[in-house]
């Protein structure tokens, strides 16, 4: 491919990438104004006042609205390094990350075995989203976890440094490691290089500031926030005389009052249903085709979002950045559960802030929002299990020897060779994420 021919092909994003964002920084610069609450207040409220406290040298100890791993002080901190007000920093980083994480996707989709589809779902995603998307550090960690995905094939090193500061960062990131080999010289070297890196960097945390594991605590007492699958409980028992409140507790918006507790653990329930899900897969998992590591992780993302007793509309995020990992890696099959991603986006900006007022309100337009959100991440969850298990289940008996062969090269660490025949016969040509 020529250079030419190259930006011709990267033009088009670009431009549309550049018109979406604008209009995305118009809304958070709030010269244009989206109906609902203002996205802005946790940059310009809540961020700013952490960024007070973490020059002071120590992590916000007395403020239980701190639930994220020591990493993160560097993104609140990261805007004091720019000669700009506090917000339009904040903001400046984000459209740096964003930008850098198009120019990761295109030039991922340039390889062989990819396809230019992963940056298009980036470009769309975060647009759908709206200004959430650049009022929250979210977009930060997602980037952060893209590079870790793309990074794993040619360099594990850097890509398990990667993982291990995006933990660090949003905890959510270390389910990347979901469907990485646990044989081989490759894997050997990711998950020794994620491990150190994850020690090293925590250790350096806690002797650097007081208080920098102090949101391992600080969740213990929360409630079920008003857009999670297990809220719709409460949203239609307030039509039949539930007791309960609707407070801001613990950062969020939450249902409060009598069942919430038994809700709550139901909903920790499903996430260990999830997990044992996950193992159950390892387990029966036969096969490991280029496009496992993405597939695996953006699964097990997609379940822990959904059966969550929070999702936040800034969680849309971590889902839209591994759902483009795998449109970007052509051996993938979780383009339908990738689509369903990018339509519970759209909803969810009508849900936050749009139709917000409408679901504090848990009126029959709330309910329906979040009904149709919720229930398209549960769509997404289900399509996206099958596809992993199926895509992973190994050639039939039929073909003997396949299944030796392919455990020969996991222990030789060749993960990222394509299969040959007879292994390939029954599956599609894929590469690695």
């Amino acid at each position: 491919m020529t250079s030419i021919s190259r930006a011709r092909g990267t033009g088009l994003p670009v431009a549309v990438w550049a018109v979406t964002r604008a209009v995305v920084l118009l809304c958070v610069l709030r010269v244009l104004v989206l109906p609902g609450p203002d996205v802005t207040t946790d940059v310009s409220v809540i961020y700013q006042g952490w960024f007070e406290v973490l020059k002071t040298g120590t992590f916000p100890l007395d403020d239980v609205t701190w639930q994220y791993p020591p990493a993160a002080a560097l993104a609140v901190l990261a805007p004091g390094l720019l000669p700009l007000d506090y917000a339009p920093a904040f903001y400046a980083l984000v459209l740096a990350a964003d930008a850098a994480a198009l120019a990761l996707f295109l030039r991922a989709g340039r390889r062989p075995g990819h396809r230019p589809a992963g940056a298009w779902v980036w470009i769309v995603g975060v647009a759908l989203l709206g200004p959430t998307a650049y009022a929250r550090y979210d977009l930060l960690v997602t980037a952060v976890a893209a590079a870790a995905l793309f990074a794993a094939v040619r360099r594990p090193r850097v890509a398990g440094a990667l993982v291990a500061f995006g933990a660090l960062l949003k905890v959510w990131p270390a389910l990347l490691l979901t469907g990485a080999a646990l044989r081989g010289r490759r894997a050997g070297a990711l998950w020794r290089s994620a491990a150190g890196s994850a020690a090293g960097l925590t250790l350096f945390f806690v002797a650097a500031a007081p208080g920098a594991l102090a949101f391992l605590t600080f969740q213990r007492d929360r409630g079920t926030e008003i857009e999670s699958l297990g809220a719709l409980v409460f949203h239609v028992a307030r039509h039949y005389g539930w007791s309960g409140q609707v407070l801001l507790n613990y950062g969020s918006v939450e249902f409060l009052g009598p069942g919430v507790p038994l809700v709550s653990t139901l909903a920790l329930a499903l996430s260990v249903a999830a997990l044992g899900w996950l193992v159950l897969w390892r387990v029966h998992a036969r096969e490991r085709t280029p496009a496992t590591l993405c597939d695996a992780a953006f699964t097990a993302t997609l379940l822990f979002t959904t059966t969550s007793r929070v999702i936040s509309p800034q969680y849309m995020l971590w889902l839209v950045g591994l759902a483009a990992v795998c449109m970007t890696v052509r051996g993938s099959r979780q383009a339908p559960a990738a689509v369903l991603v990018l339509l519970a986006t759209g909803v969810t900006l009508l849900e936050f802030p749009v139709g917000f007022a409408h679901v504090v309100a848990s009126d029959l337009r709330g309910i329906a929002l979040l009904a149709l959100r919720n229930g398209l991440l549960v769509a997404a969850s289900l399509l996206a299990c099958r596809r992993l298990w199926t895509s992973t289940r190994g050639p039939g008996r039929g073909l003997p020897g396949s299944v030796e062969l392919i455990a020969a090269r996991t222990a030789a660490g060749d993960t990222a060779a394509p299969l040959t025949a007879p292994t390939a016969a029954s599956h599609k040509p894929a590469t690695d994420g």
